[in-house]
């Protein structure tokens, strides 16, 4: 299976880093340490892909550390636990379409300092 661009953001990490992972459900669940959950961030269009973070889908009720805070202006989630930003596209995942500076930027507006 071919491996798909992404960043993995744990907890201690500012904003993450970008690699290259199996976009299989158990490698997923290996990653995000439980069951997944989908997020969607941005939507995709007919031209680009959308973006979603993949994370532990009981990380809150196991209490682990927030990681990310995603939303504008008020405060509208936090994901817990290590969690990987990547694209989707027509039900698949499909290799980040943005940079590594753009996230970052991305980041910086919803209060992640």
């Amino acid at each position: 299976m071919a491996k798909i661009k992404c960043i993995i953001k744990r907890p201690e990490e500012q904003y993450g880093h970008v690699t290259n992972i199996s976009t299989t459900l158990a490698n997923l669940q290996n990653i995000v340490e439980g069951p997944i959950e989908q997020v969607t961030i941005m939507n995709e269009t007919k031209d680009k892909p959308g973006i979603c973070i993949i994370c532990n889908e009981e990380g809150k009720l196991r209490g682990l550390v927030p990681s990310i805070r995603i939303g504008h202006g008020a405060l509208l989630d936090v994901i817990v636990g290590t969690s990987v930003i990547i694209g989707f596209k027509d039900g698949e995942l499909v290799d980040i379409p943005i940079s590594f500076q753009t996230w970052k930027t991305i980041m910086f507006e919803w209060g992640n300092l």
